[in-house]
């Protein structure tokens, strides 16, 4: 089993020797032979789609397509069609019948990341894949039948998502059968150092350069950075030196110009603190730090999209609102500023608001759902610039407007 753990790192280029890593390709290369379903659990840039090759290679079906599909990058309205076909005249733009997906891999293997930003409807057609082998296309009433090894992936907890409604149980538990967990790069102290020497060897043979040497102080830096981009940040970040830098070693005085400000001093510090501890549950803290960031960012533009109205009139909560996102030491206080301003002046405009929407709706979908349609309205219904206006992205505001059964149609000239 060890020679032939060796043998598959060498085939597929996987860096390293950590427990957890040689762990989860062990269970990759025994459950390849299988026509299990498997679900690979990982941040970005771990690795994930290496892992769906290592079990295309090892299995039956590695004589078929391997086909990776990346299911948040397919806007919603599309992805049935992408998946499995539609026949001609289907939909508005359908010129001609088209093969899914799941008909070209057929005997083949597909790899679905991001699983977890798959909608729930078409969840739904991949069940049905899953448990009988057949699906329909998108304007047809036939059944086609396909034979296809499925693996899936997602750096979300689906189980949270489940919760909330956004993924299906039974779909959890078909494609949980075999699960494997990639540990992230922080997760394998000794590996960072490995992977940063390879990847200075490589670059060094693209660009016709030196090799980057790391002096022992940096060493200590590179371990304890909780690398949120994982591999693919580490390899960006050899990349860059390796182009713009021209001293062999890097010390801790360069290394700090590549990486983003959080990593200074304090975070790694708490972060080796909490898992030392046990206080770091990542898995849940990571989806729910970015989902605040998000909502942040879509509850700060509709604020102030409100105010620009005339509804509330307050120029110093507006400064703040005008405030861009703060990274450094300085800005902080700005952001502690803001948010006693706005405590105070929730209070101060009760009465204000109280009176202005006397006998309104005055539930926060209402007023989004109002804001929503008078951006479409003054943009004709183009959704992209209406997005642009909000300040969200196009994939929150469709589905926003399929939320409040808004019909873009209405406000096209």
């Amino acid at each position: 089993m060890k020679e032939d753990l060796q043998y598959i790192k060498q085939r597929f280029n996987i860096i390293g020797n950590a427990p957890l890593l040689n762990r989860a390709i062990e269970i990759a290369m025994q459950v390849a032979s299988t026509d299990l379903s498997v679900l690979i659990i990982g941040e970005s840039g771990t690795g994930k789609e290496s892992f769906s090759k290592i079990i295309h290679a090892l299995s039956p079906y590695r004589h078929g397509s391997f086909i990776a599909i990346n299911c948040g990058a397919i806007p919603e309205g599309t992805i049935d069609s992408e998946l499995f076909g539609h026949e001609k005249g289907a939909f508005t733009g359908a010129l001609e019948s088209r093969k899914g997906y799941f008909e070209e891999a057929n005997s083949g293997t597909i790899f679905l990341d991001e699983i977890g930003e798959m909608p729930l409807g078409t969840q739904t057609r991949l069940l049905r894949v899953l448990e009988y082998g057949e699906y329909v296309k998108v304007g047809s009433s036939s059944v086609q039948k396909t034979k296809v090894r499925v693996v899936a992936a997602t750096h979300v907890d689906l189980l949270y998502a489940i919760k909330q409604g956004k993924f299906r149980e039974d779909l959890y538990y078909r494609l949980n059968t075999i699960p494997i967990n990639i540990p992230p790069l922080r997760e394998r102290d000794a590996d960072i150092i490995q992977l940063f020497h390879k990847f200075s060897s490589d670059f060094a043979t693209k660009y016709r350069v030196k090799p980057l040497e790391i002096s022992p102080d940096t060493k200590d830096i590179l371990r304890t950075y909780p690398f949120p981009g994982n591999i693919r940040q580490l390899k960006n970040i050899v990349e860059q030196m390796a182009l713009l830098e021209e001293v062999g070693m890097v010390t801790p005085k360069v290394i700090e110009k590549y990486l983003p400000k959080i990593q200074s001093h304090t975070l790694p510090v708490l972060y080796k603190k909490w898992k030392d501890n046990g206080l770091l549950e990542k898995e849940y803290i990571y989806p729910i730090l970015f989902d605040v960031k998000r909502d942040i960012a879509e509850l700060k533009a509709l604020m102030f999209n409100f105010m620009e109205s005339g509804a509330i009139k307050n120029p110093i909560l507006k400064e703040h609102t005008r405030l861009g996102a703060c990274s450094d030491q300085e800005n902080i206080s700005k952001k502690i500023h803001f948010l006693d301003t706005a405590q105070s002046f929730k209070e101060d405009n009760l009465n204000y608001i109280g009176a202005s929407y006397t006998g309104e709706n005055l539930s926060i979908e209402a007023q989004e759902q109002a804001l929503i349609r008078r951006s479409l309205q003054k943009n004709d219904g183009n959704r992209k610039n209406a997005a642009d206006d909000l300040g969200i992205s196009e994939r929150t505001l469709y589905r926003k407007i399929k939320q409040y059964e808004i019909e873009e149609s209405d406000f096209k000239q």
